[in-house]
């Protein structure tokens, strides 16, 4: 049976992180095997994340970055300045041609287009197997997509999904410096419901419609909604449809286990990287990235990691609870918050990297009723396991 020193199951945005870091590193010279059944030759998705400068990990991959955000909520709208931020947007395809093309230059990185079907863990390593390889490695990493199952009533289960069209226009509508955050312009309608633009140019932009909610809508609900927004709201009636992006990201504050066996890891989505109560992830995979091969190289397993002031895992539970429980008061929310915070406080709250006065400011500025119903119920479901209704 072959042997690699890391197998690493899914060619995306932590697993090929992961071996971008790895071959930066003093492990450089291991032998690593990167499983995937995609070919990873689309534009399958499109990453975004605010940062003050670009990390590291990104440096040959082409990006698009702004200055400036525009928020549309209830009576309010507001364009910010982001400084000392970069609002910066990563094509799924720009990345994965240039990890792949960095991973090419060495020769003991294998890719290899499957699936895997199984994992034995050992107190030797990893078996790892599929319909037609079989191979041992002393760590296996996994980022296949985990199976969460909303059953346990101590957690908030949310889906964030959405369906974005990328159009062109027949005449200059979008102002290329000022992507859109937030556009609330929507009907709520049970659910959390708002759009989100990033402008290419005067005459193309991503319109996407993004939902919190537990449940999905049809394809022609999503496509219905954005015609809607995009004739009533923008006043376009004529244009193309040149790409499109749909996805559904799993948010909640069920803990997802990093250490799946004694060599076997989760890592990306499997491993908890998605913030809950936002969505947002790729800049949290980065950083784990780094943080898996510091730990490799200096105490020669990779569960030597960093951990966030825990504030901040009540603070999500306590957004989700809103979420789920007042669907059509977050565009209120959201205007409030806007209003009364600057953004990069904003921000850093959701980067976890607030001081907790700055954390607490942000907190007084939003209404209380709300979130301390919440409050009530997370302690609830935490100590009895009752949901609470909405």
């Amino acid at each position: 049976m072959e042997h690699y020193d890391y197998v690493i199951a899914g060619a995306g945005a932590a697993g090929l992180s992961l071996v971008s870091e790895m071959l930066n590193s003093e492990l450089s010279n291991k032998r690593i095997l990167i499983l995937d059944p995609a070919q990873k030759n689309k534009n399958d998705r499109t990453w975004c994340f605010w940062e003050k400068s670009l990390p590291s990990n990104l440096t040959n991959v082409p990006v698009r970055q702004w200055e400036t955000l525009r928020f549309i909520g209830l009576d309010f709208d507001k364009k910010f300045n982001l400084n000392p931020f970069l609002y910066t947007m990563v094509p799924g395809i720009k990345f994965y041609q240039s990890k792949l093309a960095e991973i090419k230059q060495f020769k003991n990185v294998v890719f290899k287009q499957a699936a895997v079907t199984e994992v034995i863990d050992t107190d030797k390593g990893v078996i790892i197997m599929g319909e037609d390889f079989d191979v041992k490695a002393d760590w296996f990493f996994d980022s296949r997509p985990p199976e969460i199952k909303p059953e346990n009533p101590k957690y908030s289960y949310l889906k964030q999904h959405f369906l974005g069209w990328v159009i062109q226009t027949e005449t200059e509508l979008f102002d290329p410096a000022v992507p859109t955050l937030f556009d609330f312009r929507t009907p709520q309608a049970g659910a959390m419901r708002f759009f989100y633009m990033l402008p290419f140019s005067k005459r193309e932009a991503l319109v996407e419609y993004t939902l919190f909610s537990e449940e999905l809508l049809t394809e022609e609900d999503y496509q219905t909604a954005i015609r809607v927004y995009l004739e009533e709201q923008l006043g376009l009636e004529k244009y193309s449809i040149v790409d499109q992006e749909q996805g559904v990201i799993p948010m909640t504050d069920q803990p997802l286990p990093r250490k799946l066996g004694e060599h076997w890891m989760a890592i990306g989505t499997r491993g908890g990287r998605v913030k809950p109560s936002s969505g947002y992830a790729f800049l949290r995979i980065l950083r784990d990235a780094q943080a898996i091969v510091v730990s490799l190289v200096e105490y020669g397993h990779p569960f030597d990691l960093p951990k966030n002031p825990a504030r901040y895992g009540l603070f999500d539970s306590i957004m989700l609870e809103v979420m789920r429980t007042h669907p059509n008061e977050m565009a209120g929310i959201f205007t409030i918050l806007f209003q009364k915070s600057p953004i990069q406080r904003i921000f850093n709250f959701l980067d976890e990297n607030n001081s907790l006065w700055e954390d607490i400011q942000l907190i007084a500025s939003l209404p209380r009723k709300p979130f301390l119903q919440a409050l009530g119920w997370v302690a609830r479901r935490k100590i009895f396991g009752k949901k609470s209704n909405t």
